[in-house]
């Protein structure tokens, strides 16, 4: 769902007079509030084994529950993009990052709760302490490790993560 088809009431006032001003935006004609329904920031990471495999995840929750992904999650606020990956690697494998090196980044629409939240997904190379030591936990049911050459973006739930191995394997 939209976003302006999610909200019917102001969230200042209350009012009912909570009308879409643009694409991106609300505003209320009683009390003037503007509400702005900017893109949220969430990072992803490619990582390779010695192989030059890349690791995999499958998600344990919904939205596209079931469905490969890379590990990453949404930048909380107060945290940069290279902390965040750091972050999220850490609650989503175990993992210890040694390096974070900037790819690229692409737009997205991410479903939760009903909603389409507009995200701009900052996809990362990184490089892990022990990859031996990784272990599946929070929103990562299991992963694996995929030679590049098999990797199918068709198998990858949201679309930025399949832009981004289509981006990623015709690069590398």
């Amino acid at each position: 769902m939209d976003f302006k088809q999610f909200y019917h009431y102001c969230p200042h006032c209350g009012s009912t007079a909570f009308a879409v001003s643009s694409i991106k935006s609300m505003k209320c004609t009683d009390c003037g509030f503007s509400y702005y329904h900017n893109a949220s920031a969430a990072v992803a990471a490619f990582i390779t084994d010695k192989a030059g495999r890349i690791l995999v995840c499958v998600r344990a929750k919904d939205p596209v529950q079931g469905t490969l992904d890379l590990p990453g999650g949404f930048v909380d606020y107060d945290e940069t993009a290279e902390e965040a990956i750091k972050r999220e690697l850490h609650e989503e494998l175990q993992a210890e990052v040694t390096e974070v090196e900037y790819l690229f980044s692409l737009p997205n629409n991410y479903l939760y709760s009903g909603l389409s939240i507009a995200t701009l997904d900052i996809f990362f190379k990184c490089k892990v302490k022990n990859i031996d030591l990784l272990q599946a936990a929070d929103d990562v049911r299991s992963f694996s490790f995929i030679p590049m050459e098999q990797l199918n973006p068709i198998d990858f739930g949201l679309n930025s993560i399949q832009k981004a191995i289509q981006k990623y394997t015709k690069t590398a």
